[in-house]
Parts: C-alpha cells; structure tokens; sequence
C-alpha cells in the first residue's frame, strides 16, 4: 500500500492541480499564513464538485488559539454541519482546554454535528502538554480517523524518533497518524524510512517557490507522488 498523500488546498485551482498530480485527498483552507481557517461555503462547494478525491475542509474561526468559548462552539457546530452538507469527506478541527488537554466535550459536540464524516484533529494536538496522553484520548473516539502533527516540533522534520513513537501507538487503531508541517520533497523518502509514517501533508512544501501564499505546483505534488510511490510496502 503506497503512503497516502493529502496536500492543501486555498482555491479551486489548488485542488484541481493537486488532484491531477496524484494527491489521494484535499485539506481545504482558507488563510493558510494563519495556519489555516474555515473557507467559505462557495468554495467548498465548488471544490468538491470540481475534484473526485475526499475534500476535508478545516473548522476553525480564529486564529487567536485553540481554546474556544460557547460562542466558538456555536459558530463551528454550524460550520460543521455546513460542511457536511455541502458534501465534503471530512472535518479537520482541533480544540484544547485552557490547560492544554484535548477538549473531549467540545470534541464530542463537533463528532455528533458531523453526523458520520471523517474527523482529523489538526495540529492543536501539537499543543497539548504530553503528545502520548493526548493521542490517548484521541484513540478513544472511533469517529476520529486522523491526527495531523508535527510532533510538537515545528517541523516535523526534527520529530522523527517522536513521530515513529505516534505511528507505533496508533498502531491497530482506526487512527492514523498524518505527518505535517515542514515536510519537504528532498527529505521524504528518508523521513518515511525513519519513522513508518503512512500519511503525509504537504502545504508549502509543493507550492511555487515554496510559499505558502503562492498556487500548488503540479510537479512538485507528482513528484512527491513518484517517491512515495517508490516508497511502496
């Protein structure tokens, strides 16, 4: 089975590109210098109806940290169930209490707004105080079938003998762990070597320039298509 490659997506194009070039699914942003916030419903739908590969759009309605108010939850429930129906895959979506555990209850809001989509916990779990305990819990809903991380670094790159321990304890799960962030196309063969990874996520790193701002290069994505590939188990 050859490594799964989600690459982001900021516009219609982004996706068509990507999908072409041989990504097997699309994170939708918008905002991407942010981190990433929720894109409007225009674009959602129109990506999803312009692209034949799973769309997870990213619920997130600020950038000011992870830990949401009532209001918060009001607007991303709704958001939430916005996505689903205008027919995407999944949610991408990530929230932590004020003392840096995964916020379980705000969890099982957004889990039950979804109605049955695919849920990957975005990097928010970067910022729990203990990685192992976290994804602990995140193990412990069914309904999540991602974790996208860096390995609390902020590269990837520099989590290797962390992330190999992620890969090992989500092992047997309906969990799988989504390496992001830093990732670049000279490192990855070597990256999956090291840490048994079967996801990665590509944002900067396949871009013109290597800037986030800037469109998906269709090559750089068919390259790092090429090696995963190669890189078949």
């Amino acid at each position: 089975m050859s490594v799964l490659l989600e690459i982001i997506a900021t516009t219609v194009a982004d996706a068509r590109l990507a999908a072409q070039a041989g990504a097997n699914r699309l994170e939708l942003v918008t905002a991407m210098g942010e981190g990433g916030l929720t894109p409007s419903l225009g674009l959602i739908e129109a990506v999803v109806a312009a692209v034949d590969i799973p769309v997870n759009v990213i619920v997130r309605p600020h950038s000011r940290s992870f830990v949401y108010d009532a209001d918060d939850y009001a607007v991303m429930l709704r958001d939430v169930r916005a996505v689903k129906a205008a027919g995407a895959n999944g949610v991408v979506i990530g929230m932590l209490t004020a003392d840096g555990e995964i916020d379980r209850e705000g969890l099982a809001r957004a889990i039950d707004a979804a109605d049955g989509l695919a849920i990957t916990f975005h990097r928010a779990f970067d910022k729990t105080r203990d990685l192992q305990k976290a994804l602990d819990v995140l193990l412990g809903f069914d309904a999540v079938t991602n974790v996208l991380t860096s390995g609390g670094k902020p590269s990837v790159l520099q989590a290797e003998s962390i992330m190999r321990d992620l890969v090992r304890q989500a092992s047997g799960s309906r969990c799988t762990v989504l390496a992001g962030a830093g990732l670049t196309i000279d490192a990855v063969a070597g990256f999956l070597s090291a840490t048994q990874v079967q996801a990665v996520h590509f944002g900067s790193g396949v871009r013109v320039g290597v800037n986030g701002l800037a469109p998906v290069d269709a090559a750089k994505v068919a390259q790092v298509r090429a090696l995963l590939d190669a890189k078949r188990s």
